[in-house]
């Protein structure tokens, strides 16, 4: 993998097949309060702008107490990730709903060289970074690599110190890393589905990481 610098495109005018988003967001809650039918913990609509998902870039976030920590809103997370050759231009795109309101958010970015596996792990790793709090999040991928890794590798390569069964190191830690501290943060469930099937979210997802490699094709080197 090519750790070439990232851009990233949050504006849903990137993607004219796409709603576009409110232009108004709320400013940060300075203390959670709990959440209710009426005021999930879910933003607004909006643009996001993401930087590169990097362990450093991060701040450190301890797990929340269940004993302590308020009613978790539900929430629901489409991802996808494509690239043009594999390493190439890369795109991701996630899109957020709230069920209990029915309210989106969307984001997108891509890499100018970067491989499909990284762009699949980038759309959850900026999907769960724009959660406002804590949250019971239903994640749905069409990424094997995605949901396997979370339910049935992670733990593995963690307790052998980031080394496959194989005793060979893991690929993509970095982005790995980053998704286990989120995972500290959100109770994540991740459910797999067939790619391009027709489904709704999985197809608009699709179209916003289409969107970003063409993006990063016609940006100036």
């Amino acid at each position: 993998d090519v750790g070439a610098k990232r851009r990233v495109y949050g504006s849903p005018r990137d993607c004219q097949s796409l709603k576009r988003a409110s232009s108004t967001t709320l400013p940060p809650p300075q203390r959670l309060a709990p959440a209710t039918p009426e005021s999930p913990y879910m933003p607004t609509l909006r643009s996001v702008n993401r930087s590169n998902p990097s362990p450093d870039a991060a701040p450190t976030t301890r797990a929340p107490d269940p004993a302590t920590s308020p009613a978790r809103p539900a929430v629901e997370l489409y991802t996808d990730g494509a690239c043009s050759g594999n390493p190439g231009p890369g795109g991701w795109g996630y899109i957020l709903r709230d069920p209990a309101s029915g309210k989106e958010l969307e984001g997108s970015g891509g890499d100018p060289q970067t491989t499909n596996n990284r762009m699949e792990l980038s759309s959850v790793i900026e999907g769960l970074r724009s959660l406002k709090a804590p949250s019971n999040v239903r994640l749905v991928s069409d990424s094997e690599y995605v949901v396997k890794g979370l339910k049935e590798w992670l733990k593995g390569w963690k307790a052998r110190g980031w080394r496959k069964a194989d005793k060979s190191p893991v690929i993509n830690r970095d982005l790995w890393e980053e998704l286990d501290r989120l995972q500290m943060i959100h109770d994540v469930a991740p459910e797999w589905i067939r790619g391009h099937r027709g489904h709704e979210y999985n197809e608009r997802c699709d179209r916003l990481a289409v969107a970003a490699i063409e993006r990063e094709k016609r940006a100036p080197r």
